[in-house]
């Protein structure tokens, strides 16, 4: 049997004013048990009598009506993640939620507030689901005189209060920037945006090829390329029974009609034939688009490049996601730097024109489709999945092509203003994680007091 190899992580012992202690972690605090009453994942309720808190990044679980499943031993505790590294400060009655949960005791000498700011203060390395509470116990924790950990508590709490108000303002401006998204998204599929070609025409006195026209021929283009096994398929016309009316000049169409072709992607992670290319993943979609900064390559045969290269003006769509709000999303495949193929966790879908591809990737972003999307999608293991058979019959209003260039440019013009907000706001929100850190960490080192703080800081954390 081949051993495994020991992960190496040695923490450096802190250096502290005059007057502390510094102590391993076995004389800081106790590991208490739960007498194995835990509440399992799926027995979860979204509400109850009682708080069910385990390892995940929200404060609560879920909740339990039975009262019997309520942590016996003394409160207040410090929860620990032993995979996500999540630290939670509980002084009321609660459940233990499903397993991977370290419940912690301060020991005496350690105010309970103290010691949970001090572990996070904790650099602690992530090494992905596996167990992190064998590097906690190899840190070495200072500990204050009581009267200064009341005073340090006090400080930290007194900055933290600034800083959550700053990030509170910040959820505010992406809340409202957010809406303001969906908006504009609204008014352009409506035909609210931007003048109608319908309305141009009329007043111009000239004719326009119609969305119906536009579909019409989409629909020939897509007859004439037809490279399958068997006799071609006409794709089935939408359902209009209960669809909204369009503006004058649009028609409805399913995104089979308006696609050549749809494929799940490259299903292998390795192998040792073929030449190395890049097999793009989830991780290499940013922001809604595609990232080139951390690509990962696998040895592709010839035939594989051939079947699953990403076209310019492609679109991927993220077939499967741990984030609902990201499953079924669009990407636009703009220019690529060499050639890319995509991996399975994604479907390309293929349209007939750059434009067209350009509608259908701003389209899906609405939140008619979004719900279609979650109503539609598949939930396993904690996994979101949409298939090609769900999208299909999916009907998308198409406009005339003209107007549909200005729609885009107009949506790009007014939502490039947003990014550039967004980019703001993000910078802002990482700035003050580093400052809540800065602050723990100026704590536990003596300096908090001793500069008294880092007020200005905080106060600044909101402004660009």
């Amino acid at each position: 049997m081949k051993e495994q190899k020991e992960d190496i992580f040695e923490p450096a012992i802190p250096i502290v004013p005059q007057g502390w202690d510094v102590l391993p972690f076995d004389q800081t605090a106790d590991v208490v048990s739960d007498k194995s009453k835990r509440v399992k994942q799926r027995d979860y309720l979204p509400s109850g009598k009682l708080a069910v808190i385990d390892q995940g990044q929200d404060f609560i679980g879920g909740y339990t009506d039975d009262e019997g499943m309520a942590f016996e031993g003394e409160l207040p505790v410090i929860l620990f993640g032993d995979h996500t590294r999540s630290i939670k400060y509980v002084d009321r009655p609660f459940a233990v939620g499903a397993d991977g949960v370290k419940i912690l005791k301060p020991a005496v000498g350690f105010d309970p507030k103290y010691f949970y700011y001090l572990l996070r203060s904790l650099q602690i390395p992530s090494r992905g689901y596996s167990r992190h509470f064998q590097f906690l116990r190899k840190f070495h924790f200072p500990r204050a005189p009581e009267d200064q950990q009341k005073r340090i508590v006090a400080e930290i709490e007194k900055q933290f209060s600034r800083l959550d108000e700053a990030i509170a303002n910040l959820k505010r401006v992406k809340a409202n920037l957010k809406r303001y998204k969906a908006a504009v998204l609204k008014a352009a599929v409506e035909g609210r945006l931007v003048e109608t070609e319908a309305e141009l025409a009329l007043r111009e006195g000239r004719s326009y090829e119609t969305g119906e026209q536009l579909l019409q021929r989409i629909l020939e283009t897509r007859r004439s390329q037809w490279q399958g096994k068997g006799k071609y398929k006409e794709p089935a016309a939408p359902d209009t029974t209960d669809l909204p009316e369009l503006p004058e000049g649009w028609a409805w169409a399913t995104i089979e009609q308006l696609t050549t072709e749809m494929m799940n992607g490259y299903g292998k992670r390795s192998q040792t034939a073929g030449k190395p290319h890049i097999v793009l993943r989830l991780a290499d979609i940013v922001n809604g688009e595609i990232s080139f900064q951390d690509v990962r390559r696998i040895n592709c045969t010839e035939d594989e490049v051939h079947k699953y290269a990403l076209g310019e003006n492609d679109l991927l769509i993220l077939r499967v996601n741990g984030s609902p709000d990201l499953v079924g999303r669009f990407v636009l495949a703009r220019q690529t730097p060499e050639t890319s193929l995509f991996c399975d966790h994604f479907i390309r879908a293929r349209c007939t024109s750059s434009d067209l591809a350009v509608w259908l990737r701003a389209y899906t972003d609405v939140d008619r489709f979004r719900r279609y999307i979650d109503l539609n999608k598949v939930s396993s293991a904690g996994q979101n999945t949409i298939n090609q058979g769900a999208l299909c019959p999916f009907a998308v209003p198409v406009p005339p092509v003209e107007e549909q260039l200005r729609i885009a440019a107009e949506v790009d013009r007014r939502l490039s203003l947003v990014r550039e907000v967004e980019i703001q706001v993000d910078a802002n929100s990482r700035r003050s994680d580093r400052l809540r850190q800065t602050i723990l960490a100026g704590a536990f080192s003596g300096r908090l007091l001793r500069d008294g703080g880092f007020g200005e800081r905080a106060n600044s954390a909101s402004r660009g």
